[in-house]
């Protein structure tokens, strides 16, 4: 291994935070860390006076202005915070899922009630769900029974889930894709 080989995984310098001595512009907008606008001063002096009170010179706006805004604030604390909230939303998103349940129009009731209480739990969660009723063979000629198995099933989960559209027949498979029905807040 060369020398430089252990450098190779550091971050490029326009990746690192515009913070203190990295701020390129000869003056900067300064505003305290109580809100406080300070005015326009040169960019080590700006940098001076956040070390003096302990705390961080942050570029706020960006460098295409002719005196750039700068903020004096803790800047590991403020990246903390921002990380955490970034965190928090992260939890509190739900990603909808789409949950398929195959069956047959030949179906049993107490086999059709199985995939009824499924589609239930799937769509309390907030899944999608898709129904699927196979038609092979021969039972090509009974498509209507797969679509008012379908109807059906759709009446019978009509508290949980809303359909996107009327049951359909694509080739040898009659589908039916079933929403969560949006709580009320």
């Amino acid at each position: 291994m060369s020398r430089f080989e252990k450098f190779d995984n550091r971050r490029p310098y326009k990746e690192l935070p515009m913070i203190n001595e990295r701020i390129r512009a000869r003056e900067v907008r300064l505003i305290s860390e109580t809100g406080e606008m300070l005015g326009v001063m040169a960019t080590m002096q700006a940098v001076k006076i956040a070390k003096d009170r302990g705390y961080d010179l942050v570029l706020v706006s960006s460098q295409d202005q002719e005196t750039p805004v700068t903020k004096i604030m803790d800047y590991g604390k403020y990246k903390f915070e921002a990380e955490k909230k970034a965190r928090d939303a992260k939890k509190k998103q739900h990603v909808a899922d789409v949950k398929e349940i195959k069956m047959s129009y030949k179906i049993e009731i107490h086999d059709y009630m199985v995939n009824v209480k499924k589609s239930e739990k799937f769509l309390t969660q907030g899944d999608k769900v898709k129904v699927a009723v196979a038609l092979r063979g021969r039972e090509m000629e009974h498509k209507n029974l797969a679509i008012d198995l379908l109807n059906r099933f759709v009446k019978d989960t009509a508290q949980w889930g809303i359909p996107e559209k009327p049951p359909k027949l694509e080739g040898k498979t009659a589908l039916l894709f079933l929403n969560p029905v949006p709580h009320k807040k």
